[in-house]
């Protein structure tokens, strides 16, 4: 009963925020929640495995500025938060992306028809599925529903109308629904960097941690290419959008291997700046 009470609350007060934002405009509103992640979200997420986190990643870069790195993180949550309630103008106008590698994405399309995207949590993650539809790509996109059952149907409803129209949830009535949408010629998009306790032990920045292999058992199951996909957010709050060279199931001895190499892509995206990925996530436990 409390846990509902709390969800209630929480879901009023980011609808509230919403509307305060949508009067302000985008350019305020960025400015506002930032300031607010930074000084009031540490109060109310854990410390201690964030700096565990970082820990991990210290072992790969001994000079991070861990004060820097968790600073700016907050900022970009808070902007890719109230950026949620403006997702209808980053539909209607992309002068603030830039493709690369857009080409490359083209013709493995006009080859393959669908390929399998991954990426992580970077930045504003939505956009990146947003950008694919855009190129008339039929996708869908696997999520995880918010905990907060009375804030999950806005944020939805939300992915759906601007993000992509198609979305499967994660589990595995989600995997059957994966296969149906790919045998319609759709391509998927999945998020890999979360821990998932279906999935199998792989390193991680050399630790071992959960991962997903449901992008490669698709990929070895219909033959077809994977391509990561990473987003970064520029210092004028425009954003790139990379799509990396793609690989091929068919260059690799199983799904284990393939996932390995999705790991070491998905360090290489973390390290290109840090301060851009979600250190929350218990990635290790």
């Amino acid at each position: 009963m409390i846990k509902k009470f709390n969800y209630l609350i929480q879901a009023v007060l980011i609808s509230i925020f919403f509307i305060l934002a949508r009067l302000i405009g985008l350019r305020l509103s960025r400015k506002l929640f930032s300031a607010i992640f930074i000084n009031v979200a540490p109060i109310f997420k854990s410390k201690k495995i964030i700096n565990k986190n970082l820990e991990i990643l210290s072992k790969k870069n001994p000079v991070l500025d861990k004060e820097r790195i968790i600073s700016n993180m907050w900022s970009n949550y808070g902007m890719t938060f109230v950026e949620y309630i403006f997702l209808n103008q980053f539909r209607k106008n992309n002068s603030q992306i830039e493709i690369e590698g857009e080409k490359n994405l083209e013709n493995l399309i006009s080859k393959y028809k669908k390929v399998i995207f991954v990426s992580g949590h970077f930045a504003n993650y939505e956009l990146m599925s947003m950008e694919i539809t855009r190129k008339k790509i039929k996708l869908a996109t696997i999520y995880r529903p918010l905990n907060n059952f009375f804030l999950n149907p806005l944020m939805e409803f939300l992915r759906r109308r601007y993000v992509c129209k198609f979305q499967i949830k994660k589990g595995i009535r989600g995997v059957r629904e994966s296969i149906e949408y790919l045998k319609k010629d759709f391509s998927i998009a999945l998020m890999i960097d979360q821990r998932v306790s279906e999935g199998e032990k792989i390193n991680f920045f050399d630790r071992p941690a959960f991962t997903t292999t449901l992008p490669a058992q698709l990929a070895i199951k219909f033959n077809l290419p994977i391509v990561p996909v990473y987003i970064e957010r520029k210092i004028n709050n425009n954003f790139r959008i990379k799509f990396f060279k793609e690989l091929n199931p068919l260059n690799f001895k199983n799904k284990l291997e393939i996932t390995n190499r999705l790991n070491l892509i998905l360090e290489e995206m973390v390290l290109r700046n840090p301060s851009q990925w979600i250190w929350t996530h218990n990635r290790w436990k």
